[in-house]
C-alpha cells in the first residue's frame, strides 16, 4: 500500500481516534472507584518510574521484547521468522512476511504486561492465586509502565518501523492500538464495567465525532 494512501486513511481515522479517546475517558470515570485494583496498579507504575528515572534503563530487555513482538505477530499472520538479533543498542528480526500491524505491533502491544496476565491466569487456574491479586495488579502496573516509558523513549529517535509506514499513519495506528488495550483491559482489571459496555461507548463516541464533523460541512 503506497504511503499517500496510508496518509489518507490516517486522516479518515482521526475521528475514530477522538471517539476512542472519549470512550477511554468514560471507562476511566466508570472504573475510577475500583481502589483495590487501581491503588496497587498505580503503585507498580510508580515503582517502575523510579527505576526508569533513577537507574540504568534495561534496554536489552526492552529490545528483546520489541523484536519478539515482531516475531509473534509474524507467526500470528502465518509467516515465519528466520533470524533474530538483540543487543542493548538495537536489534532486528528477519521475517518472510510483513504488514503494518507486524511492523508497528511493538509500539502498541505491551508484551510483558500480556505475559504477566497470562502467567497469573495460568497460575490461578492451577493453584488459585486470588489471594495474591494485589501483587498481580502491582506487577501489571510496572509492566505496563515499562512498555509506555521505554516505547516513548525509543520513539525519540528515528525508527525505520515508523518511517516505512509514514508518520501520521503510524501515529494513528499506535494511538488506536494503545487505546484499544486500555479500553478493553481496564474493565477486565477493575471488574467495574463489561467489554460490551466499552465497545458500546466506543461506537457511541465515534458516531458523535463523525456527526460533529458532518455538521461542520
Amino acid at each position: 500500500m503506497p504511503k499517500w494512501l496510508k496518509f489518507l486513511i490516517a486522516i479518515a481515522l482521526l475521528p475514530v481516534c477522538a471517539g476512542a479517546a472519549m470512550a477511554l475517558w468514560h471507562v476511566l470515570r466508570v472504573t475510577g472507584g475500583a481502589d483495590t485494583a487501581w491503588i496497587p496498579f498505580l503503585g507498580g507504575v510508580a515503582c517502575w518510574c523510579v527505576i526508569f528515572f533513577l537507574l540504568p534503563r534495561p534496554m536489552w530487555i526492552y529490545v528483546f521484547g520489541h523484536e519478539l513482538t515482531h516475531a509473534l505477530w509474524t507467526w500470528a499472520f502465518g509467516g515465519s521468522v528466520k533470524r533474530m538479533k538483540v543487543s542493548s543498542s538495537g536489534g532486528h528480526v528477519v521475517i518472510n512476511k510483513t504488514n503494518f500491524l507486524i511492523t508497528l505491533a511493538p509500539y502498541f502491544f505491551p508484551l510483558y504486561a500480556v505475559m504477566v496476565i497470562a502467567g497469573f491466569a495460568l497460575g490461578n487456574l492451577i493453584w488459585d492465586w486470588r489471594p495474591f491479586l494485589i501483587y498481580f495488579d502491582l506487577l501489571l502496573g510496572a509492566a505496563y509502565a515499562f512498555h509506555v516509558t521505554l516505547t516513548f523513549h525509543t520513539l525519540q529517535t528515528r525508527q525505520t518501523d515508523i518511517t516505512s509506514q509514514g508518520y501520521l499513519f503510524s501515529a494513528v495506528v499506535i494511538f488506536l492500538g494503545n487505546v484499544a488495550v486500555l479500553l478493553f483491559g481496564i474493565p477486565l482489571l477493575t471488574q467495574k464495567a463489561g467489554l460490551l459496555d466499552a465497545a458500546g461507548w466506543l461506537c457511541q463516541s465515534t458516531s458523535q465525532v463523525f456527526l460533529w464533523v458532518h455538521n461542520l460541512f
